[in-house]
């Protein structure tokens, strides 16, 4: 394969070669956005726990290994502003897997051109 890649014109062979750092990023990125999403629905079903929960209830909240007592509503408060962070990042990602997949179906377009037999004019 590599001897095959190796007859390829130099800009055929970049061209490849980015189509497959392409392939490489949008993978991270969708793995980055699954994570994302699976942390923001662990917050939005801590936060609705919370809501069930009288205001003297005693919370503890995760440090580590350890489980702290805490207040509801500082815990509260601080789950709201991790969902909006991940809110936040969850909005960058989509944006990036959105110009990634552009750039990737461009890529793959001037390959095929590149790639396609050239017909001969008459």
């Amino acid at each position: 394969m590599s001897d095959e890649l190796s007859k390829l014109p130099p800009q055929v062979q970049e061209r490849l070669l980015r189509l497959q750092q392409l392939q490489q990023t949008l993978q991270s990125v969708l793995a980055q956005k699954q994570q994302v999403e699976m942390e923001k629905g662990e917050v939005e079903q801590a936060l609705a726990e919370l809501q069930k929960a009288a205001d003297d209830a005693v919370i503890y909240k995760a440090a580590g290994s350890l489980l702290i007592k805490a207040d509801k509503a500082k815990v509260t408060e601080e789950l709201i502003e991790k969902k909006e962070l991940l809110e936040t990042r969850s909005t960058v990602l989509a944006r990036q897997e959105e110009r990634l997949r552009g750039q990737l179906k461009e890529t793959q377009a001037k390959l095929q051109e590149d790639l396609s037999p050239v017909s001969p004019s008459a």
